[in-house]
């Protein structure tokens, strides 16, 4: 559904071309100093205008609808909203026949039954990832002792980000990217093993973030390539710390003290210029279709931030269900 966590929970609403998009954030201790101001630098990271993303650049200006008394969290359930003011949504009414493909136009149309909000991708869009790096803000001050950096590795298979930027402007088309996220400074003991596992607390999130294709946590798949002797990592002190991580940081569900280290697999952006095949759903037959509007040409410029963001959500909802016990 649209709602994720124990007690630091989060609850996303709002479509792309609607009036607003926005979170609200339940379970957030009481004292915790926020200003709009504090928001910007994140804020900042995930907004267009970089060679490669999408030329629809919003404000994004955060308001507090609740939860913040003189400059301070009350306790009370939080609510951030951002106000949408550059939307195009003549661009988006043929999709409600043609699907695109690699969307959610086709899925949508069956699920909702033809009700959805199409303009934008609705509450499918990249837009929406907006509020969960307003969350993030908040979860970052509760984890606060943890250093969370995320960043873009490689683009269209290349480490050299802008070579490969600027050869799928060349070709005309869009390109994928590969995220790698570590997190220093993590306490011991986070993780609610069976379901709650930390792995599997973060990869919920992760996932929720569009274009995701896959994640893996320190060796990853490398893991099913070599032997137990190598894979192993040896603990050197009493405090947990080891002389290699290959496990990410995490045993059993569990952090042990070390890095968490995951990477995150992110796909090309669907809305390509080029003329792609697809099925209408009038006629059901194939027809070309040549995508209009505004779009990244490569969504995983502005992942690395959400990513941190969803992770901060994650540890933040973990350490206070930690400190519950």
């Amino acid at each position: 559904m649209n709602s994720f966590g124990r007690l630091f929970r989060i609850s996303i609403f709002g479509e792309s071309h609607g009036p607003m998009i926005g979170i609200v954030i339940d379970g957030c201790p009481p004292g915790i100093e926020i200003d709009p101001a504090d928001l910007e630098t994140d804020l900042a990271r995930r907004r267009s205008g970089a060679t490669g993303t999408t030329p629809r650049i919003e404000p994004d200006i955060p308001e507090f609808g609740s939860g913040v008394f003189n400059g301070v969290t009350t306790g009370a359930p939080l609510t951030i909203f951002f106000r949408n003011t550059n939307t195009k949504s003549k661009d988006y009414s043929l999709f409600t026949t043609v699907p695109r493909p690699g969307h959610a136009d086709f899925v949508a149309i069956k699920k909702y039954k033809g009700y959805h909000d199409h303009r934008g991708g609705g509450h499918f869009s990249g837009r929406l990832t907006l509020a969960l790096v307003a969350a993030g803000v908040l979860a970052k001050k509760i984890v606060h002792k943890m250093n969370i950096k995320a960043e873009l590795i490689e683009a269209g298979g290349k480490p050299d980000i802008d070579k490969a930027i600027a050869e799928a402007i060349e070709n005309n088309d869009s390109i994928g990217g590969l995220i790698e996220c570590r997190v220093e400074n993590v306490p011991v003991g986070l993780g609610e093993p069976f379901f709650d596992s930390l792995e599997s607390v973060i990869s919920h999130l992760v996932f929720s973030i569009p274009a995701i294709k896959g994640i893996e946590f320190g060796s990853g798949f490398s893991a099913a390539r070599m032997n137990g002797s190598r894979h192993n990592d040896a603990l050197v002190d009493t405090n947990g710390e080891t002389a290699s991580n290959y496990a990410g940081g995490i045993n059993g569900g569990i952090s042990n003290g070390n890095d968490l280290f995951f990477r995150v697999a992110v796909k090309p952006t669907s809305s390509i210029s080029g003329k792609q095949r697809t099925i209408s759903l009038e006629t059901a037959e194939m027809t070309d279709l040549e995508v209009k509007g505004r779009h990244d040409l490569c969504i995983a410029l502005r992942v690395p931030v959400i990513v941190e963001s969803v992770t901060a959500i994650a540890l933040a909802d973990l350490i206070l269900i930690d400190k519950a016990w």
